[in-house]
């Protein structure tokens, strides 16, 4: 499972980038997310209510419920809609998938102050050679793309900040709240959010062709249930420098997509960057499991962790 888990969770998550490219061929953003949220949405309140007992929801608090809707609104709505918007601008997949890649950097240089978890030297040096292989790709993709204004490669730089507060949010939270329900909270908060903006903006109505509900099935399928349930499940078996980690893995399977589905380039540069990405995670990845190995924990040991290490040991 250390295996299948992330792996999947790349694969999915990489998904996400190709089914807006899809979608936004067709619509806006907001249309093609509000057509994703809403009919999941509504799914996911009918089986809540349904098994109401087994998920949880009695032991919800108040303040737990308004924790995962702000989480929802970071990692869901703001990540998503300046990704889906910045590729609707005219960046491309490949390369909206490159400045997410900036995450783990972010993520790991906030890791220690923020959480007090201990980030080692390894683990540094694992960073900085996936951000090496981030740039290699980046330059590779950026230089195939005309016509984009500068300020585009903004936007989904503001997506990346805002999932990365998302995380933090999630992981300073001192209950944890089962991922089924935290998914129904998060998607039914998103489904409100690009419905009201659709109807604001008066593009609610989807187009009618097969593309576009094609991708939206891709999305809901592959990248909500797949992606953005694997992110969870596998920040809270391996903690926010490894699961950022596997986010530099995502620019280079987005090239390689793209570059199947879409004819976008992929260069030698690009297996290059493929290739370092690849080295770092191994770097930082090993770094983890050499302190599961020791004897003695690591010092600035958060109490999540020992909480989950509490929850391992039933």
């Amino acid at each position: 499972m250390n295996v299948l888990l992330p792996a999947a969770f790349v694969l999915c998550w990489s998904s996400g980038f190709v089914g807006a490219k899809l979608g936004t061929e067709d619509a806006g953003a907001t249309t093609l997310l509000m057509w994703r949220f809403l009919p999941l949405a509504a799914v996911l309140v009918g089986a809540a209510a349904y098994r109401r007992h087994a998920w949880g929801w009695r032991s919800l608090t108040p303040r737990d419920l308004t924790r995962q809707t702000v989480i929802g609104l970071l990692s869901q709505s703001g990540y998503l809609l300046t990704v889906y918007y910045a590729i609707q601008l005219g960046v491309s997949s490949g390369t909206t998938a490159l400045i997410d890649g900036t995450q783990p950097l972010v993520a790991g240089a906030l890791a220690g102050p923020l959480l007090r978890e201990y980030v080692s030297p390894r683990q540094w040096l694992g960073l900085c050679l996936g951000l090496a292989g981030v740039a290699l790709v980046t330059t590779a993709d950026a230089a195939a793309t005309h016509g984009v204004a500068w300020w585009t490669y903004a936007v989904p730089f503001a997506g990346m900040l805002s999932l990365v507060a998302a995380t933090f949010l999630d992981r300073r939270s001192g209950t944890q709240v089962p991922p089924t329900l935290s998914l129904t909270i998060h998607c039914t908060t998103s489904a409100l959010v690009f419905t009201a903006l659709a109807l604001a903006t008066g593009t609610a109505t989807p187009p009618t062709t097969a593309s576009f509900w094609l991708a939206t099935l891709w999305l809901v399928t592959l990248s909500t249930f797949g992606g953005y349930g694997l992110y969870w499940l596998v920040l809270q078996r391996s903690g926010v420098t490894e699961v950022n980690t596997l986010m530099f893995l995502m620019a280079p399977v987005t090239a390689i997509w793209g570059a199947l589905m879409f004819d976008e380039p992929f260069t030698t540069q690009t297996a290059l960057g493929l290739g370092v990405a690849l080295v770092a995670v191994g770097v930082v990845r090993g770094a983890a499991n050499g302190h599961k190995g020791e004897t003695g924990a690591p010092p600035h040991r958060s109490k999540l962790n020992r909480r989950s290490d509490y929850a391992d040991s039933r």
